[in-house]
């Protein structure tokens, strides 16, 4: 019947929904039928499946070999500077180059060699030469060359020169000349893996000093280093989440008790990752650390699954048939399930889309879609196979542990307490006024005794107001701190020697920046006075190493003229050049000739920039300032160092993948918001997942975590995770047709505060171990999906059950439609007493 006053288009749309709804509902009660008629089926071809893809998994495992490709930016200015930069100056062509001078890391060996606290490690020459013959001596070292710098300088006072004085720490780099070739490259392997060994067994020779040594495979190495430290950390949370799914699905009713339930929902989604692991390896993916999130990623929305179908079954009609209960087990929860995977399918799609430009995020990204469809699949065939089964044998009356015949009230009366106890269907603890004897759920009967009253209570909601103001305040003030994560240090094993390496060189090398490379790539006149100047302009506060700068005061000195094209380059080349302290120079000049002419078609200089502590955001502020001026300036040039690949555009690249997320449930919610169940629903679920994902945002950067690849695909997650576990409370919550908004709120929390609290508690508790695993990359996934986990808890217990009381929907036109039903009730029963004075009939 139509509403007074309401519009026909409001009509057509709230009829559409219903018409969706109902027709949803149908059809997952339909495939509860279907699987509760062939349960062995649907059992049986998951395992297959796990089977198959799970032994391919072992025999195509292959580790990721690349690091720079999975970390840094696919798509950035930096590899294409680099590429100019190798085609002017190959590698193979210098003779004698400086470590500055390198395009790519290639095959190195670094070493810092640090003197104790207050000596001077100028002092401790022995020790440093012996280090450095030592190096040199080495097997299949005889190509390496070396650079070093002095750390923790202490000048001379008043010295106009500025003379050092002391010195903390030296740094010592030697690089390998293999050009490429894969068996130079094999060589090279081998040269640093016993150049790593050489400065451990320095180091017990020489206890005055403290080495420490860096390779270039050494961030690969302690990168994957982490996944091996992980492995059983892992196994334990595993064994954790099992157990406590496995008590928060017991009762102290033997019959309606579902341990084995809990524990199978938590192998189901176990053998679901197998599954999309062994699809992962046989399309040729390769594995690295990064992945180490999917297990607890899937397990977090695999078990709330599981939870739900489990409460769904305890809503259920006991004298029902056991497959009609599995159909309407399916037709409550599977619609909000299905919609809720669809949204986490639909954002990590986008994240494994050509838009991601970390391929890290991407790897991540398509491998999590695969989990989350099998998630789905083994979550309805082969868990909703086993609650087949435990259905008929609760039907049955068989114990839901010992799988034996429950015996008679009788016979149990006859028996010791202890037998009582654990043979006990809970037939006498329910009372004729309970009908559902699944209240005696402790989680259950604790919210609905407890709980439910408390959040409810006039006395406790100004303090939640207070509360959550705190929240935002938090989040806010954390959101306008945030820092981009390109120092991979964040991803690697914090125990690791990369990382003790990086610490120390922080620590005394960062008061300037690494050599950056100046390449001016056209023809340029460089004996025209105002292309000197400026040259000098765009060299102004650097520390420059450059020929053109060098030359110049050569033609001072000498006192030669070279004001033209000719003098210039003839003094350069028949002089300059040819003398022994600038013939390192010849290298950064490229010449050209036509016929008797040659011209300078390219050259190179170095630059080098004072820095404070924070080294690497100052790198980045220096690259974003040259860049523009190489095109408004009449000088064509590029600058380059091989950190730039990992560092250019880096924050933007990695936040991109969120903010495509983000958009797109948002999207899909808005064009959703006249179709599904209801809108209020919707606009209160962007509300809290809006709430929610600022708050993990902003607490994450006030507890130090970076904008790394890790915390962006966490953020990504905690969208899916929101929505996961307030979209059914919210939903039930707008449907529900109780006299008052708080007496919904409470049938609510009733309805699916249990598998809120079950799923949440399950994903906590399993992440307890990774913080025990030493390595940044999971401390960084231990703190945001421990923020993940709290926010949303927050949220669906404290926050919304108090909120939901202040804001519509209003909940009066229910009350009265259902005084008008009473009042029409007593009007039939009036009736009834007239035509029948003799009779009266209780209704």
């Amino acid at each position: 019947m139509r509403r007074p006053g309401a519009p026909a288009s409001w009509i057509w749309w709230r009829m559409l929904r219903q018409v969706l709804r109902r027709g949803l509902q149908s059809f997952c009660h339909r495939l509860g039928l279907c699987v509760s008629r062939h349960p062995v089926f649907f059992l049986t071809v998951p395992a297959v499946l796990t089977i198959t893809f799970g032994l391919s998994a072992l025999n195509r495992f292959q580790p990721e070999g690349d690091l720079e490709r999975l970390v840094a930016p696919s798509h950035s200015l930096a590899k294409i500077e680099r590429s100019l930069a190798s085609s002017l100056f190959p590698l193979d062509q210098s003779k004698s180059q400086l470590y500055s001078d390198l395009h790519t890391p290639g095959r190195y060996g670094r070493v810092i060699l640090l003197s104790p606290t207050g000596d001077n490690i100028l002092l401790q020459a022995e020790g440093i030469l012996q280090t450095h013959r030592a190096v040199l001596e080495m097997k299949d070292g005889r190509n390496s060359f070396i650079g070093h710098q002095l750390g923790g300088v202490v000048e001379v006072p008043n010295s106009k020169d500025q003379r050092v004085k002391s010195a903390r720490a030296i740094q010592i780099t030697y690089y390998l000349q293999t050009y490429g070739s894969s068996t130079q490259d094999l060589i090279g392997e081998k040269w640093e893996n016993e150049f790593c060994k050489l400065i451990r067994k320095l180091q017990e020779e020489h206890q005055e000093l403290q080495l420490y040594s860096l390779a270039s495979f050494s961030l690969w190495r302690d990168f994957h280093k982490t996944s091996i430290l992980a492995r059983s950390k892992v196994l334990v949370s595993l064994v954790l989440i099992l157990t406590t799914a496995t008590l928060s699905s017991s009762m102290k009713d033997c019959l309606r008790s579902k341990p084995f339930l809990g524990l199978l929902g938590v192998l189901t989604v176990c053998i679901s990752i197998i599954t999309a692991a062994g699809i992962f390896f046989i399309t040729d993916g390769k594995y690295n650390s990064t992945l180490l999130g999917i297990p607890f990623f899937a397990m977090g929305h695999g078990t709330k699954g599981v939870f739900e179908l489990l409460s769904g079954w305890r809503r259920t009609k006991e004298n029902l048939p056991f497959k009609d209960r599995i159909a309407d087990a399916y037709s409550d929860v599977m619609v909000t399930y299905t919609m809720t995977s669809s949204l986490y399918f639909i954002t990590f799609g986008m994240g494994a889309s050509p838009f991601t430009n970390i391929e890290a995020v991407k790897v991540f990204c398509q491998n999590m879609c695969v989990s989350i469809l099998l998630n789905y699949f083994y979550i309805f065939s082969f868990f909703g196979s086993c609650l087949v089964f435990a259905g008929q044998l609760e039907q049955n009356r068989y114990h839901s542990i010992f799988c034996c015949k429950i015996p008679s009230a009788e016979y149990l009366d006859r028996k010791p307490v202890w037998f009582q106890t654990v043979m006990s269907d809970g037939h006498q603890q329910t009372s004729h006024h309970e009908t559902n004897p699944y209240q005696h759920h402790f989680i259950q009967h604790f919210l609905r005794e407890h709980y439910n009253e408390w959040i409810t209570n006039i006395y406790v909601k100004p303090f939640v107001v207070i509360l959550y103001l705190i929240y935002a305040s938090f989040s806010f003030m954390g959101c306008l701190q945030i820092s981009d994560g390109a120092n991979i240090i964040n991803l690697l094993a914090s125990d690791s020697p990369s990382v003790s390496y990086a610490m120390v060189q922080q620590k005394y090398f960062s008061n300037y920046s690494p050599v950056i490379g100046f390449y001016v790539y056209e023809p340029l006149e460089y004996w025209n006075s105002s292309v000197q100047d400026d040259l000098r302009r765009l060299c102004s506060g650097f520390t420059a190493v450059s020929w053109v700068e060098q030359y110049y005061q050569f033609l001072k000195v000498s006192n030669i003229s070279a004001n033209n094209k000719s003098d210039f380059i003839s003094v350069l080349q028949s002089s300059f050049l040819k003398k022994p302290e600038f013939q390192h120079f010849r290298n950064d000049i490229i010449f050209s000739k036509a016929g008797d002419e040659s011209n300078i078609i390219a050259s190179r200089l170095y630059l080098v920039a004072r820095t404070s502590r924070d080294k690497q955001k100052e790198v980045i502020e220096v690259l974003e300032k040259l860049r523009p001026l190489s095109l408004s300036k009449s000088i064509r040039f590029i600058v380059f160092n091989p950190s730039f690949v990992f560092m250019d555009h880096y924050s933007l690249s990695v936040t991109v993948p969120v903010l495509i997320a983000g958009f797109g449930v948002l999207l899909v919610l808005i064009l959703t918001f006249f179709l599904v169940i209801h809108p209020l629903g919707n606009f209160w679920l962007i509300l809290s997942v809006t709430s929610i994902e600022l708050g993990v945002l902003g607490l994450m950067t006030l507890w130090n975590v970076d904008m790394d690849c890790i915390s962006i695909l966490c953020l990504i997650y905690t969208l899916n995770f929101a929505i996961d576990h307030c979209a059914p409370l919210l939903f039930t919550f707008v449907l529900a047709t109780e006299h008052t908004r708080t007496q919904c709120i409470k049938s609510s929390l009733q309805e699916h505060g249990t598998a809120i609290l079950q799923n949440v508690t399950s994903f906590l508790i399993g992440l307890v171990p990774l913080l025990f695993v030493p390595s940044n990359l999971t401390f960084t996934l231990f703190k945001c999906l421990l923020l993940t986990g709290g926010c949303t808890l927050l949220h669906c217990f404290v926050i919304l059950p108090v909120f939901l009381t202040f804001f519509p929907p209003s909940k009066k036109h229910h009350k009265k439609k259902k005084r008008a039903k009473r009042k029409e009730r007593e009007e039939i029963e009036c009736i009834e007493i007239q035509e029948n004075p003799d009779h009266v009939t209780t209704v």
